[in-house]
């Protein structure tokens, strides 16, 4: 993907270097304030909640964290915040949606790609759903008699 990215500023006119480091390094150094550059990361959520995506990864919170735009929008915060406690889910929809609004205007990510999750399995196997979240659930698995 980088490389990618590369080819494409190339041709803007706009030089970029490619700089990798080991996993663990890169993820420390992924989330300094001060950092030189931008970072490729990817995110899966884990419970399906709005908030699992915008406020863990975009919130002011996350600055120097799990926020690897170091990006703070004081509107955009305020909104997830006010979702995150509400109850209704309509309501949390709506505030959800204005912040993403924020989210396009501002762009402190370029988002590239979602994922295309494939499982083999073989052809007697029925009631097997991919779970969106990533996890593997089999209470209504079986086998075709």
């Amino acid at each position: 993907m980088a490389e990618l990215m590369q080819e494409d500023f190339a041709k803007i006119g706009v030089d970029v270097e490619i700089v990798s480091y080991e996993w663990g390094e890169y993820l420390e150094r992924s989330k300094a304030k001060d950092r030189d550059g931008a970072v490729l990361l990817g995110w899966t959520g884990d419970n399906g909640d709005p908030d699992n995506f915008l406020a863990v990864l975009l919130g002011c919170d996350g600055v120097e964290k799990s926020n690897r735009a170091q990006w703070c929008n004081e509107e955009f915060d305020a909104l997830i915040q006010k979702a995150k406690v509400l109850s209704s889910q309509a309501e949390r929809e709506e505030l959800y949606k204005q912040a993403q609004v924020i989210f396009k205007e501002q762009a402190p990510w370029a988002t590239i790609a979602h994922s295309v999750v494939y499982m083999t399995m073989r052809p007697e196997v029925e009631g097997y759903v991919v779970h969106p979240l990533g996890g593997h659930i089999f209470n209504q698995v079986g086998l075709k008699q």
